[in-house]
């Protein structure tokens, strides 16, 4: 009962969220994923929190067959609506989900997690790991998380702290001989936000490949 209700109000807080804007026409994607993506062979992607869709459908765009996963039905069905406008809804599979209930399905080439953050609780590190898991090996998992605070943020608390990529794969725990850090730093770029509005931002870049394959079962692997 008590998950439910977390369940709810989380459902409830990002649905608003999206409703309350406009629904994007053109979202575009994170820079950090095509500057990790465009050489990377298209194959199975999975995007955790999809939002607006920017991502999905860029991957969908360069050939990948995406799950786009958020725990917003706003979010889901507005990238629907837009993958089927485009002609991509054979590549897009958006799905409401809440990855503090369970994990997706599937084994992917290519896992991508951006600003994973939320008022609410949810074991990150318990996601992550299971994201790790979900690669097939030589596949990667990129996670890129806020490294400071935009202007436009809905989190404007001062006192926030953002873990270091180093402090999220200690976190996640993950084998080394079976999972390599390919990435792990700190850039700035700057970011448009609602109405136009530019910030210079950090992001905390992660980026993980498989090297090998384990026995480890898909149900252990549930947050």
């Amino acid at each position: 009962m008590q998950r439910e209700k977390a369940t709810t109000a989380a459902v409830t807080f990002w649905d608003e969220m999206h409703a309350a804007r406009a629904a994007a026409h053109d979202p575009p994607p994170n820079a950090r994923l095509t500057e990790t993506a465009t050489d990377l062979p298209p194959g199975e992607a999975l995007d955790l929190g999809c939002g607006d869709g920017g991502d999905a459908l860029w991957l969908a765009g360069q050939g990948w067959r995406v799950t786009a996963v958020d725990i917003s039905a706003v979010a889901v069905e507005r990238l629907t609506a837009l993958a089927r406008a485009r002609g991509l809804d054979d590549r897009v599979t958006a799905d409401r989900h809440d990855l503090g209930a369970a994990f997706p399905r599937g084994d992917f080439d290519l896992v991508c997690v951006h600003y994973l953050h939320t008022p609410f609780d949810l074991d990150r590190a318990a996601v992550l790991c299971s994201a790790a898991h979900a690669l097939r090996p030589g596949g990667r998992l990129l996670v890129v998380d806020h490294g400071s605070t935009a202007p436009w943020s809905w989190d404007q608390d001062p006192d926030v702290r953002y873990p270091s990529p180093r402090e999220v794969v200690e976190d996640i725990g993950l084998d080394a001989a079976t999972w390599a850090v390919e990435r792990a730093d700190a850039p700035r770029r700057t970011a448009t936000g609602p109405g136009g509005r530019t910030a210079e931002v950090t992001d905390h870049v992660l980026l993980i490949r498989r090297t090998a394959a384990t026995s480890t079962p898909r149900e252990d692997r549930n947050p």
